[in-house]
């Protein structure tokens, strides 16, 4: 694993140096949009909606869009102005147990480990989380983004569960929420009987992705059936009459430089013949 960010673990003169890593990853097979007659790769392209052209990697800003249409540009040094704490520290503000923080506030897991010098007291948090049955509350920068999270134990290992803000959990507003809905005691007492019958402990490892697996198995077949689509083959084509043409123009250049070459040697020749036969003593006949 690569680390994506290094830093602290810190409240009051405890810190902690750890190393973030991601502790997940999308195993999903990933389908590219090609054009459907040869089946050549669609690119998306960055383009600007005023002036139609494609705008390079070094000319694109941030900007926050005003209603009537106008917009706030924000510079590096702007963005870099503003009160975001350090990059550097993960901030424990405090300690909760963790029945009282709800799922659906967390955004994405990452593995901390510890540096070497800070392995003993990395563990002594670890064990006194694990024994407390808390998680510490803390805020840290990532990505120019200030985020809330809460640090965990999973096997031993400190988990930073990085979370949404209050504001971005939505509130659901269903009209079956605003209805009165009159169950029976004997229907919820089934219910509850039901799912008492079916429960039993989690094992993640028993659950498999069998779109994946199908998905999977039908780009197998297709290949074997040789149900595929070569989008390069116009592309080699073209190469391969460039070479040729560009070959072709090779050799008549080559030629028209020999040509030359043998023309010229030719007129020195003529020129070196001249000048013998004008060097040479003329011989008077006597008379």
């Amino acid at each position: 694993m690569r680390a994506v960010w290094k830093g602290t673990i810190g409240f009051g003169a405890f810190a902690v140096p750890v190393k973030a890593y991601s502790a997940t990853e999308e195993r999903g097979i990933t389908l590219h949009q090609v054009h459907e007659t040869d089946g050549g790769r669609v690119r998306v392209k960055r383009v600007c909606e005023v002036d139609g052209l494609e705008v390079p990697a070094a000319e694109i800003a941030r900007g926050f869009p005003l209603p009537g249409g106008d917009t706030v540009l924000l510079s590096e040094e702007d963005l870099a102005g503003l009160p975001l704490p350090t990059s550097r520290s993960i901030d424990v503000r405090g300690f909760a147990p963790l029945e009282q923080v709800d799922p659906v506030y967390f955004a994405k897991t990452y593995y901390l480990e510890p540096e070497p010098a800070g392995t003993k007291p990395y563990v002594l948090l670890s064990e006194a989380l694990r024994q407390s049955g808390r998680v510490a509350v803390v805020k840290v920068a990532l990505r120019q983004r200030e985020t809330l999270g809460v640090l965990r134990v999973r096997d031993q290992v400190i988990l930073l569960e990085t979370m949404l803000w209050p504001d971005e959990v939505r509130t659901p507003d269903f009209p079956f929420l605003h209805e009165d809905v009159d169950l029976r005691r004997g229907e919820v007492k089934a219910a509850v009987n039901l799912i008492e019958e079916l429960t039993t402990d989690f094992a993640p490892g028993k659950y498999t992705d069998h779109y994946r697996e199908a998905l999977d198995a039908l780009i197998r077949a297709k290949i074997d059936g040789a149900d595929v689509v070569q989008p390069t083959a116009a592309e080699q084509a073209e190469g391969v009459t460039k070479l040729l043409a560009a070959l072709q123009d090779t050799v008549k250049a080559a030629g028209a430089v020999s040509k030359a070459k043998t023309a010229a040697a030719k007129a020195r020749q003529a020129r070196t013949a001249a000048r013998k036969t004008a060097a040479k003593p003329r011989t008077r006949t006597p008379g």
